[in-house]
């Protein structure tokens, strides 16, 4: 499994990191925290990825806006949600965006189809990138040599919370019995 990682553990960050998810990185920030990766590495090669996957956005609305409205007419909520956002705290978005799940693709795509500079875009979305792969990365490889030490103990811990939950909800949304009108009269 080790060699495993070590294998393939960059291209799979990278591919789900291009698409602004940060579940690989905090995975792969834990196995680097047990040596299986380099933090390093792993930070960089998510930074990269969510860089050019973000530019990716920005350009394919800008070049073909047909396609991108039509992406966006699925999430009009979400849309009108960053248009307020970006109207209130301006470029800023840009950077707070990627912590902000749900819109973090959607910000990309408005930004394309405004007339927003590129250049700016670019280089903001560089430094939000960076830093993001950083906060995220760094506070995941902490994290993650602290669970990865107690890691025996909370898999016991985490399977019976999972049963608790499942027959939680099991029961909470059970149909209810319906009495029938004829008893009421």
């Amino acid at each position: 499994m080790e060699q495993f990682i070590q294998d393939w553990g960059y291209i799979a960050l990278f591919l789900y990191s291009f698409g602004g998810g940060f579940l690989a990185l905090v995975i792969a920030s834990a196995f680097s925290s047990s040596g299986d990766l380099n933090i390093f590495i792993t930070i960089i090669v998510a930074a990269v990825a969510n860089i050019v996957g973000s530019q990716f956005l920005f350009f394919m609305a800008k070049n073909n806006k047909n396609y991108a409205q039509n992406i966006m007419n699925n999430h009009k909520r979400k849309v009108a949600l960053v248009q307020v956002l970006f109207r209130k705290y301006g470029s800023f978005v840009i950077i707070i965006q990627k912590y902000i799940y749900g819109v973090k693709t959607l910000v990309p795509l408005v930004m394309g189809l405004s007339d927003y500079n590129s250049f700016k875009f670019t280089v903001i979305n560089s430094i939000a990138s960076i830093l993001w792969a950083s906060i995220i990365g760094y506070g995941s490889y902490i994290a993650g040599s602290f669970l990865l030490e107690y890691a025996d103990n909370f898999k016991y811990i985490g399977l019976v919370t999972v049963v608790v939950v499942l027959t939680i909800l099991i029961i909470s949304f059970r149909p209810k019995k319906r009495r029938s009108r004829k008893n009421d009269i």
